[in-house]
C-alpha cells in the first residue's frame, strides 16, 4: 500500500492529463539524446560546438522531462491521437532547431539573427520530415558533431518519434495503434504483433537492421569513412537525403557508392510490413505485393526513358546518361533527395537537363515511394487507385448501369477507400496551389517555387532552378517563404489528414472549453 507522501508526489508530478504533452515530452528527450551523441563526436573531432550541443541537450531534454513528469496520458480517442501526433512533431521541430541556433550553424555574413532563427527551424523541419532540403550556405561552419546530429534528425523522423514513444509507453494500450497509424510508416494501421508496443519495437528493429546493413555496405565500399558511412546510413534508412558534404554523394564521384545507395533507397521506400512478411516468411512476398511490383516497374521504366532522353538531348555518353538518370530518378522516386552532382555544370546537376527529363523527376516528386515506408509523396498505392478509378469512370461512361469495382490485384477496394484517396489527392492539389501562390507572393521565382512546394509536400529535398541539387534554399527564397516551405514539409510528412484533423480537434477542444 503506497504512503500518503508518495500519493501526494504522484498527484503533483502528474497534475495535467494531456496525451500530446506526454508523448511530446518523451520525444523531446529522445532527440536530446542525439544532441549528446553529437556532442561526444564533436569532442572527439573538431571540438567547436561541444559545449553548445551539451547545453542544447540539457535545454531540450529538460523541457521534455518536465512535459513528461507533469502530465499523464488520458483516454486516447481520435481527437487526442491526431493532436498528440501533430503537436509532437511541432514540438520536435522547434526543439530540434535549438542546436543549430546555439552552435551558430547559420552565423555567416549576410544572415542576421532573425535569418538564423528561420534557417534553424527550416533545417530542423527538413530533417525530421526527411525532406533533405537545406538552408546551409557554408558546410565548413558546423562541426562534425553538429552535422552528425543533423543526420540523426532524419533517422528519428524516418520511423517517427511517436513510434518510439509507443515502443516505450506500453500503458498507452490500444490507443497506440491509432498513434502508429496516424503518424508512422511501416504498418498502414495493421498489427504486426499482438501487442502495440511490440509492433513499434518490431518496426524499430527492422529500421535499425537496415541502418546497420547500410553502415557495413558503405564501409566495405571504397571511399566513405566510418563517420561518412554512419552519417549517410541514417539518411538512407530514413530516405531523408541529408549529407555532411555540400556536394552530397557527388563528393565521392563513385559508381560503387551510388549503387549501394540506390539499393538502400529502394529498400527504404518499400513498405516495412512487406519487409516483415519476408523476414518471417519467404522472399516471394516482395513480388506478391502489388505496390512493390508497381514501384519497381515505374522506377525501371522511368530510368530507361530518362536514360534515352538524356543521352539523346545531351553530349553525355550512354553510360554516363544511365548512371546519372538512374541515381537521380531513384533518389527522387524514393523521396531521398541525394545528389551526385560534383558542381553546377556536372552531368548530375539535373537542373541543366532537358525539360523532358525534368518532367520525369517532377512526376516522382509528386508520387514518392510505397505506403508504409519512410518515403514521402502521395505514394504509389494511391497513384494505382487514382489511375484505376479514372479508368473505371471512363468504362462506366460507356456502360452507365454496370458495376465495376476498383481492384488492387485480385482484391476489390471499398468505395470508402476510393473516395478517401480521391479526397487526399484533391487536398494535395489545393495545398500545392496555395503553397505556390504564397511562396511566389513572398518573392520566389515560379520554377523554383513549383519545385520547392512540390518537393516540400513530398519530402523530396532539392527543387528546380536555383533551388536545385547544387544550390540551397537560403539563396533561392526569402525568410517568410522558407517558413512556409518548412510548414509544408511537416504537413507532407504527416500525410495531410493528420494535420487537418489535428487542427480540427484543437478547434473543437477550444469550443468545448469556451462552452464550459
Amino acid at each position: 500500500m503506497s504512503s500518503p507522501v508518495r500519493k501526494t508526489r504522484r498527484t503533483i508530478l502528474h497534475s495535467v492529463t494531456s496525451t500530446p504533452l506526454h508523448v511530446a515530452g518523451l520525444s523531446l528527450m529522445a532527440i536530446a539524446a542525439s544532441m549528446f551523441f553529437g556532442a561526444v563526436i564533436e569532442w572527439q573531432t573538431t571540438d567547436r560546438d561541444t559545449a553548445m550541443l551539451v547545453f542544447s541537450g540539457l535545454v531540450v531534454g529538460g523541457t521534455g522531462l518536465a512535459f513528461w513528469l507533469l502530465t499523464t496520458t488520458g483516454r486516447i480517442d481520435a481527437r487526442s491521437t491526431f493532436a498528440a501526433v501533430g503537436w509532437t512533431w511541432i514540438a520536435t521541430t522547434l526543439g530540434g532547431a535549438v542546436p543549430y541556433l546555439l552552435c551558430g550553424a547559420f552565423d555567416v555574413p549576410g544572415i542576421d539573427w532573425s535569418g538564423q532563427i528561420v534557417n534553424s527551424v527550416f533545417e530542423s523541419a527538413s530533417g525530421f520530415s526527411c525532406t533533405g532540403s537545406t538552408a546551409l550556405t557554408d558546410f565548413s561552419v558546423p562541426g562534425q558533431g553538429l552535422m552528425m546530429y543533423r543526420q540523426m534528425t532524419q533517422w528519428f523522423g524516418g520511423m517517427g518519434v511517436v513510434v518510439l514513444a509507443v515502443a516505450v509507453l506500453p500503458f498507452l494500450g490500444v490507443g497506440g495503434l491509432e498513434l502508429i497509424a496516424a503518424e508512422a510508416p511501416g504498418t498502414s494501421g495493421d498489427r504486426l504483433t499482438p501487442r502495440i508496443s511490440d509492433t513499434a519495437k518490431v518496426l524499430w528493429r527492422l529500421y535499425s537492421l537496415l541502418t546497420v546493413g547500410m553502415i557495413i555496405a558503405l564501409v566495405i565500399v571504397p571511399g566513405p569513412s566510418l563517420y561518412d558511412a554512419v552519417a549517410h546510413s541514417f539518411s538512407v534508412a530514413s530516405t531523408g537525403g541529408f549529407s555532411p558534404y555540400a556536394d552530397s554523394i557527388g563528393y565521392y564521384d563513385s559508381v560503387a557508392v551510388e549503387l549501394v545507395l540506390i539499393a538502400g533507397m529502394v529498400i527504404g521506400a518499400t513498405n516495412f510490413a512487406v519487409h516483415w512478411k519476408v523476414l518471417t516468411g519467404t522472399p516471394r512476398n516482395y513480388w506478391r505485393d502489388s505496390e512493390f511490383r508497381t514501384l519497381l516497374s515505374l522506377l525501371g521504366g522511368c530510368v530507361a526513358i530518362g536514360t534515352v532522353l538524356l543521352w539523346w538531348d545531351s553530349d553525355l555518353s550512354f553510360a554516363s546518361s544511365l548512371r546519372n538518370a538512374a541515381f537521380n530518378i531513384v533518389s527522387l522516386g524514393t523521396s531521398t533527395g541525394y545528389g551526385n552532382a560534383i558542381g553546377p555544370d556536372s552531368p548530375g546537376n539535373f537542373v541543366t537537363w532537358a525539360p523532358s527529363v525534368q518532367m520525369i523527376l517532377l512526376f516522382w516528386m509528386v508520387v514518392g515511394g510505397s505506403t508504409g515506408s519512410t518515403s514521402g509523396g502521395i505514394k504509389v498505392l494511391r497513384l494505382e487507385v487514382l489511375v484505376k478509378h479514372s479508368v473505371r469512370t471512363v468504362r462506366q461512361a460507356e456502360k452507365p448501369h454496370s458495376v465495376i469495382p476498383v481492384r488492387l490485384g485480385a482484391n476489390p477496394l471499398s468505395e470508402d477507400i476510393v473516395a478517401r484517396v480521391s479526397s487526399f489527392f484533391l487536398i494535395y492539389l489545393l495545398l500545392v496551389i496555395t503553397g505556390v501562390l504564397a511562396v511566389t507572393a513572398l518573392g520566389g521565382g515560379l520554377l523554383e517555387t513549383v519545385g520547392a512546394v512540390v518537393g516540400s509536400l513530398g519530402n523530396m529535398g532539392p527543387g528546380l532552378g536555383n533551388a536545385g541539387p547544387t544550390a540551397n534554399f537560403t539563396e533561392a527564397f526569402s525568410e517568410p517563404a522558407r517558413l512556409v516551405l518548412a510548414g509544408l514539409m511537416v504537413v507532407g510528412r504527416l500525410e495531410l489528414f493528420t494535420v487537418l484533423l489535428m487542427f480540427a480537434a484543437s478547434v473543437r477542444s477550444l469550443r468545448q472549453l469556451k462552452k464550459e
